[in-house]
């Protein structure tokens, strides 16, 4: 049985689960796209159909988000464990290190791709990243879709992690994946690379354990109070309400 939440599906799946997927897709002759879905996915794809589609049709939809646990325990079910996306891309590139696989690194802004591809090296020194370009605005305004898939195809990837922004980085994915033919495995990764590179500090993890991270990310960047309020009230209302 599928298991969702507000019509969304989330694979229910152990970290090691996971890994025997990814090794598995990488051997595969098949392309496979996989979305860490948090509450903030989950509310956009009340209002956005084709959201929600690209979500459901994903090879894996994993939980990213304390709200996800909790709002599992109300429907019914008990999540196996929780996979955030910058946990999942680190673990990809420690196989891809292993398989000798080729990644690439797509997003964010200014020089943060290419200090994340220096401290994925630094972490595991024999991983070949073979690109490593920034944020979607840049290369859409500059170069538009095909120009930079032709760079990507020059390259010719196993694994793409694209940063643009949940929505826009899966939608991107979903429209272009198939033009890229090289890549086994796509991947939208959100503020990964912030985490990774350490332009933005990532809460201790006693906090992560306790599923507070929000509540951290809040203090150190009071702007994203909006997407909070939708990740962490405007979800539990809504998982109350589907519920009735």
């Amino acid at each position: 049985m599928e298991n969702k939440i507000l019509n969304v599906k989330i694979d229910n799946l152990f970290l090691a689960e996971v890994i025997e997927n990814v090794e598995l897709y990488l051997k595969s002759d098949k392309q496979h796209y996989i979305v860490t879905t948090n509450p903030e996915f989950v509310m956009a794809a009340q209002k956005n159909e084709n959201f929600r589609e690209i979500l459901n049709k994903s090879d894996m939809s994993l939980a990213d988000g304390i709200g996800i646990k909790f709002a599992a325990l109300r429907f019914g079910w008990k999540l196996k464990q929780r996979i955030t996306g910058v946990d999942l891309l680190l673990e990809i590139a420690e196989i891809a290190e292993k398989k000798n696989k080729s990644i690439y690194l797509l997003g964010s802004k200014d020089n943060v791709p290419a200090t994340t591809a220096y401290r994925l090296i630094e972490k595991f020194p024999t991983l070949k990243i073979v690109g490593a370009g920034k944020g979607y605005r840049s290369w859409h305004r500059r170069f538009k879709d095909k120009k930079l898939i032709e760079m990507i195809n020059r390259r010719k990837p196993d694994i793409i992690f694209v940063a643009f922004g949940h929505g826009k980085q899966e939608k991107w994915i979903a429209k272009n994946l198939i033009n890229i033919p090289s890549v086994k495995i796509a991947m939208g990764v959100g503020g990964s690379f912030d985490y990774i590179s350490g332009y933005v500090e990532r809460a201790p993890k006693m906090l992560r354990r306790l599923g507070l991270e929000w509540l951290y990310r809040l203090i150190k960047q009071p702007w994203r109070l909006p997407r909070i309020i939708t990740a962490v009230i405007r979800f539990s209302f809504a998982v109350i309400k589907y519920k009735f």
